[in-house]
């Protein structure tokens, strides 16, 4: 087993092999001058099991580097060729909502399939279902095994677990089940990307502790849209759990100002941000075990932690 990282996710590869207690594998990485990207493996992988650590997060060169890398596994003759990505850029585009735009996840996932990869390790896709736009195995762990663990030290008393969307009903109500709380909807509406209206909220919020669950944050609209209006409602105090903190744009402002109590993310991204109301849990160790775990081909099933019971 040989396990490298690309240099956007190198920080979690470190982790990751810390976990595992192993060295990162050796290899170039360099962009020319006109932006072209070239590798080198620096150790032989002939006949090794190579999983690739990096997240396609745009802009696109991290979706090429990761290319780039598993062509050349393939080429060095890898037995097998793994790519873990923690986080899967374009998995918003994951159908056609209005005419003539790309379904953009498949074609991702085509090209991932296409460059050599025998199998993919993902955490929290946007939409379960680009699992099926693969035509390789798929590996799709949760962080809620790390943010259960969180939630159930806090033991926070006369708790409802909040959706954003209607899509992540599934995911809260199995926190919902775990941590013995009620589960709440909230409607929304859409007028455009990255702008959302709280539309209605499905559920009673007075004097609850809230908990609003979601797979990423991008712009923050969408979630401090939500933390407002069950404020507003009579809520008391109001986490958040988030996987992949995405932050662009004046999102950290808006989680800042808002009246969030604290928001708890996952380090699938780098953080590059500072923020008291923001605590990052590392996911380090479901990766290292899953990586493990497939090299000696043995089930995973057991991490999948919240999916139980659905």
């Amino acid at each position: 087993m040989k396990i490298f990282a690309g240099r956007f996710s190198g920080y979690l590869g470190k982790k990751i092999c810390s976990k595992l207690k192993t060295k990162i594998g050796k290899c170039t990485i360099r962009t020319f001058s006109d932006g072209e990207i070239w590798m080198k493996y620096n150790e032989n992988i002939r006949g090794s099991d190579v999983f690739i650590i990096q997240s396609t997060l745009p802009p696109a060169d991290n979706l090429m580097e990761l290319l780039i890398m598993i062509d050349a596994a393939k080429r060095a003759s890898a037995r097998r060729v793994n790519a873990v990505i923690p986080y899967f850029g374009y998995a918003r585009q994951d159908r056609k909502d209005q005419p003539r735009v790309s379904i953009t996840a498949k074609l991702v996932a085509n090209l991932i399939t296409q460059a050599g990869a025998d199998r993919v390790i993902t955490m929290d896709l946007h939409a379960s279902q680009i699992q099926g736009f693969f035509d390789i195995p798929v590996d799709h762990l949760y962080g809620s095994a790390v943010f259960m663990k969180k939630f159930k030290k806090l033991n926070l008393s006369n708790l409802a677990v909040v959706t954003p969307d209607v899509g992540g009903i599934k995911m809260a109500r199995a926190y919902a089940k775990r941590l013995h709380a009620d589960l709440i909807v909230i409607d929304k509406r859409r007028p455009k990307p990255n702008v959302a209206e709280v539309m209605n909220i499905i559920g009673k919020v007075e004097n609850k502790n809230i908990l609003i669950i979601d797979d990423l944050i991008d712009t923050g609209g969408t979630f401090v849209n939500a933390v407002d209006a069950l404020k507003n409602n009579g809520a008391l105090d109001i986490y958040g759990a988030c996987t992949h903190a995405v932050f662009s744009g004046e999102s950290l402002d808006r989680i800042n100002n808002s009246p969030l109590k604290k928001l708890f993310v996952s380090d699938t991204l780098p953080l590059t941000y500072s923020s008291p109301k923001i605590e990052t849990l590392t996911v380090a160790d479901i990766f290292a075990e899953s990586i493990i775990r497939t090299n000696k081909n043995k089930s995973i099933s057991s991490l999948f932690d919240v999916s139980k019971g659905l």
